[in-house]
Protein backbone atom coordinates (compact mmCIF):
# COMPACT_ATOMS: atom_id res chain seq x y z
CA UNK A 1 0.00 0.00 0.00
CA UNK A 2 1.32 3.61 -0.82
CA UNK A 3 1.00 5.99 1.19
CA UNK A 4 0.57 9.65 -0.26
CA UNK A 5 1.72 12.52 2.12
CA UNK A 6 1.52 16.28 0.99
CA UNK A 7 4.73 18.49 1.86
CA UNK A 8 3.21 20.27 4.80
CA UNK A 9 2.80 17.17 6.51
CA UNK A 10 5.38 15.57 5.72
CA UNK A 11 7.21 18.51 7.35
CA UNK A 12 5.26 18.55 10.41
CA UNK A 13 5.77 14.69 11.00
CA UNK A 14 9.89 15.12 10.36
CA UNK A 15 10.17 18.05 12.87
CA UNK A 16 8.20 15.29 15.42
CA UNK A 17 11.32 12.94 14.91
CA UNK A 18 13.70 15.74 15.65
CA UNK A 19 15.00 14.09 19.13
CA UNK A 20 14.33 10.36 17.76
CA UNK A 21 17.31 8.16 17.68
CA UNK A 22 18.89 7.26 14.37
CA UNK A 23 21.46 4.63 13.58
CA UNK A 24 23.60 3.97 10.35
CA UNK A 25 25.70 1.01 9.74
CA UNK A 26 28.00 0.49 7.21
CA UNK A 27 29.51 -2.74 5.40
CA UNK A 28 33.03 -0.91 6.71
CA UNK A 29 34.91 -2.91 9.72
CA UNK A 30 32.94 -5.26 11.18
CA UNK A 31 28.92 -4.12 10.43
CA UNK A 32 28.45 -2.79 13.72
CA UNK A 33 26.58 0.26 14.41
CA UNK A 34 28.04 3.91 13.89
CA UNK A 35 27.01 7.24 14.53
CA UNK A 36 23.43 8.06 16.49
CA UNK A 37 22.21 10.21 18.82
CA UNK A 38 19.54 13.41 17.77
CA UNK A 39 22.51 14.19 15.08
CA UNK A 40 21.66 11.04 13.17
CA UNK A 41 17.92 11.36 13.46
CA UNK A 42 17.60 14.50 12.29
CA UNK A 43 19.61 13.41 9.29
CA UNK A 44 17.94 9.83 8.46
CA UNK A 45 14.67 10.77 10.00
CA UNK A 46 14.26 13.79 7.75
CA UNK A 47 16.57 12.58 4.65
CA UNK A 48 13.73 9.73 4.64
CA UNK A 49 10.69 11.79 4.29
CA UNK A 50 12.80 14.83 2.21
CA UNK A 51 14.80 14.95 -0.69
CA UNK A 52 16.92 18.30 -0.85
CA UNK A 53 13.84 19.22 -3.20
CA UNK A 54 11.33 19.20 -0.57
CA UNK A 55 9.41 16.48 -2.03
CA UNK A 56 7.91 13.55 0.66
CA UNK A 57 8.49 9.62 0.10
CA UNK A 58 6.45 8.57 3.41
CA UNK A 59 6.79 4.97 4.00
CA UNK A 60 4.86 2.90 5.82
CA UNK A 61 0.77 2.14 6.11
CA UNK A 62 -0.69 5.33 8.15
CA UNK A 63 -3.07 3.58 10.90
CA UNK A 64 -5.02 6.64 11.68
CA UNK A 65 -4.35 5.62 15.46
CA UNK A 66 -2.02 6.19 18.30
CA UNK A 67 0.08 3.35 18.64
CA UNK A 68 1.81 3.13 22.33
CA UNK A 69 5.23 3.05 23.60
CA UNK A 70 5.46 -0.51 24.35
CA UNK A 71 4.46 -1.64 20.99
CA UNK A 72 7.02 0.77 19.35
CA UNK A 73 9.77 -0.39 21.26
CA UNK A 74 9.24 -4.21 20.12
CA UNK A 75 9.09 -3.78 16.93
CA UNK A 76 11.95 -0.81 17.03
CA UNK A 77 13.99 -4.28 19.00
CA UNK A 78 12.75 -6.18 15.91
CA UNK A 79 13.98 -3.44 12.95
CA UNK A 80 17.43 -2.90 14.71
CA UNK A 81 18.42 -6.40 14.72
CA UNK A 82 17.35 -6.92 11.24
CA UNK A 83 19.38 -3.18 10.59
CA UNK A 84 22.35 -5.31 12.19
CA UNK A 85 22.17 -8.17 9.44
CA UNK A 86 21.13 -6.27 6.86
CA UNK A 87 24.65 -4.37 7.26
CA UNK A 88 26.65 -7.13 6.21
CA UNK A 89 25.69 -7.38 2.63
CA UNK A 90 28.22 -6.04 0.53
CA UNK A 91 27.81 -2.35 -1.33
CA UNK A 92 24.77 -2.26 0.86
CA UNK A 93 24.30 1.42 3.64
CA UNK A 94 22.04 1.14 6.22
CA UNK A 95 20.36 3.17 8.30
CA UNK A 96 17.06 3.24 10.81
CA UNK A 97 14.44 5.70 10.31
CA UNK A 98 10.66 6.73 11.52
CA UNK A 99 7.63 5.57 8.98
CA UNK A 100 4.39 7.35 9.10
CA UNK A 101 3.24 5.50 12.01
CA UNK A 102 6.15 7.10 13.80
CA UNK A 103 7.81 3.43 13.99
CA UNK A 104 10.89 2.19 13.13
CA UNK A 105 11.77 1.18 10.20
CA UNK A 106 14.96 0.77 7.53
CA UNK A 107 16.50 2.35 5.07
CA UNK A 108 18.88 -0.20 2.50
CA UNK A 109 20.76 2.08 -0.02
CA UNK A 110 22.49 0.43 -3.16
CA UNK A 111 24.05 2.77 -5.76
CA UNK A 112 22.91 2.57 -9.04
CA UNK A 113 26.68 2.33 -10.40
CA UNK A 114 26.57 -1.58 -8.83
CA UNK A 115 23.54 -1.99 -9.40
CA UNK A 116 22.83 -0.77 -12.98
CA UNK A 117 25.44 0.56 -15.92
CA UNK A 118 25.30 3.94 -17.17
CA UNK A 119 21.31 4.89 -18.75
CA UNK A 120 20.25 0.95 -18.07
CA UNK A 121 17.98 -1.03 -16.32
CA UNK A 122 19.47 -4.03 -16.24
CA UNK A 123 20.98 -5.46 -12.87
CA UNK A 124 24.65 -6.33 -12.84
CA UNK A 125 25.61 -9.81 -11.30
CA UNK A 126 27.44 -8.22 -8.68
CA UNK A 127 24.02 -6.62 -7.94
CA UNK A 128 22.32 -9.59 -8.38
CA UNK A 129 24.36 -11.05 -5.34
CA UNK A 130 23.30 -8.46 -3.54
CA UNK A 131 19.84 -8.76 -3.84
CA UNK A 132 19.69 -12.11 -3.20
CA UNK A 133 21.63 -12.05 0.54
CA UNK A 134 18.75 -9.11 0.85
CA UNK A 135 15.93 -11.45 -0.08
CA UNK A 136 17.12 -13.98 2.24
CA UNK A 137 17.82 -11.72 5.41
CA UNK A 138 14.23 -10.80 4.95
CA UNK A 139 12.82 -14.48 5.35
CA UNK A 140 12.36 -14.26 8.95
CA UNK A 141 10.45 -10.90 8.95
CA UNK A 142 7.45 -11.42 6.48
CA UNK A 143 5.54 -8.67 7.85
CA UNK A 144 6.65 -5.84 6.63
CA UNK A 145 6.24 -3.64 3.80
CA UNK A 146 8.97 -3.12 1.04
CA UNK A 147 9.18 0.14 -0.92
CA UNK A 148 11.47 1.04 -3.43
CA UNK A 149 12.46 4.11 -4.85
CA UNK A 150 14.56 4.50 -7.76
CA UNK A 151 17.08 8.15 -8.07
CA UNK A 152 18.54 9.42 -11.04
CA UNK A 153 20.75 12.43 -11.55
CA UNK A 154 19.77 15.18 -13.68
CA UNK A 155 21.34 14.65 -16.83
CA UNK A 156 18.93 14.49 -19.53
CA UNK A 157 15.19 15.43 -19.08
CA UNK A 158 12.56 15.00 -16.68
CA UNK A 159 10.58 12.60 -18.55
CA UNK A 160 13.40 10.03 -19.28
CA UNK A 161 14.88 9.80 -15.97
CA UNK A 162 11.14 9.32 -14.31
CA UNK A 163 10.92 6.61 -16.76
CA UNK A 164 14.73 5.11 -15.98
CA UNK A 165 14.05 5.67 -12.04
CA UNK A 166 10.61 3.71 -12.28
CA UNK A 167 12.33 1.44 -14.58
CA UNK A 168 15.82 0.63 -11.71
CA UNK A 169 12.90 0.14 -9.05
CA UNK A 170 10.62 -2.04 -10.62
CA UNK A 171 13.76 -4.00 -11.61
CA UNK A 172 14.68 -4.76 -8.07
CA UNK A 173 11.48 -4.83 -7.32
CA UNK A 174 10.83 -8.02 -10.20
CA UNK A 175 14.40 -9.55 -8.74
CA UNK A 176 13.47 -9.70 -5.27
CA UNK A 177 9.93 -11.47 -6.21
CA UNK A 178 12.11 -14.52 -8.41
CA UNK A 179 14.07 -14.68 -4.52
CA UNK A 180 11.22 -14.99 -2.37
CA UNK A 181 9.98 -11.73 -1.58
CA UNK A 182 5.84 -11.86 -2.23
CA UNK A 183 5.24 -9.02 -4.74
CA UNK A 184 2.13 -8.12 -2.26
CA UNK A 185 4.86 -6.83 -0.03
CA UNK A 186 6.27 -4.19 -2.30
CA UNK A 187 5.70 -1.32 -3.66
CA UNK A 188 7.93 0.84 -6.47
CA UNK A 189 8.20 4.27 -7.51
CA UNK A 190 10.59 6.56 -9.38
CA UNK A 191 11.36 9.58 -8.72
CA UNK A 192 13.56 10.82 -11.07
CA UNK A 193 16.25 13.70 -10.02
CA UNK A 194 13.95 15.02 -7.57
CA UNK A 195 15.13 13.80 -4.23
CA UNK A 196 19.34 14.63 -4.70
CA UNK A 197 20.69 13.66 -1.63
CA UNK A 198 24.09 15.67 -3.23
CA UNK A 199 25.13 18.48 -5.53
CA UNK A 200 24.24 17.28 -9.22
CA UNK A 201 26.63 20.12 -10.58
CA UNK A 202 29.60 17.27 -9.73
CA UNK A 203 30.64 14.08 -10.81
CA UNK A 204 30.78 12.54 -7.64
CA UNK A 205 27.51 14.09 -6.59
CA UNK A 206 25.46 13.04 -9.50
CA UNK A 207 26.87 9.26 -8.82
CA UNK A 208 25.60 9.59 -5.12
CA UNK A 209 21.88 10.54 -6.63
CA UNK A 210 22.23 7.76 -9.18
CA UNK A 211 20.47 5.02 -6.07
CA UNK A 212 17.82 2.90 -5.10
CA UNK A 213 16.43 2.78 -1.56
CA UNK A 214 14.66 0.34 -0.38
CA UNK A 215 12.41 0.92 2.87
CA UNK A 216 11.27 -1.66 5.07
CA UNK A 217 8.14 -0.98 7.97
CA UNK A 218 6.00 -3.18 9.64
CA UNK A 219 2.57 -3.73 8.20
CA UNK A 220 -0.53 -4.30 10.20
CA UNK A 221 0.13 -7.20 11.53
CA UNK A 222 3.47 -6.98 13.03
CA UNK A 223 1.94 -4.02 14.31
CA UNK A 224 -1.32 -6.20 16.12
CA UNK A 225 1.24 -8.58 16.79
CA UNK A 226 3.07 -6.21 18.57
CA UNK A 227 0.15 -4.24 20.47
CA UNK A 228 -0.80 -7.94 21.84
CA UNK A 229 2.59 -8.86 22.38
CA UNK A 230 2.90 -4.96 24.38
CA UNK A 231 -0.49 -5.75 26.24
Amino acid sequence: MKIVMTKATAIVLAASLLFAGCSTWSKAGSGAAIGGGSGAAIGAGLGALLGKSGESAAIGAALGAAIGAGTGAIIGSRMDKKAEELAKIESAQVETVKDVNGLEAIKVTFDSGILFKTNSANLSNNSKEALKSFANEMKDLPDTDITVYGHTDNTGSASVNEKLSLQRANAVSSYLGTCGIAPERMTTEGKSYTMPVADNSTAEGRAQNRRVEIFISANEKMIQDAQKEAL
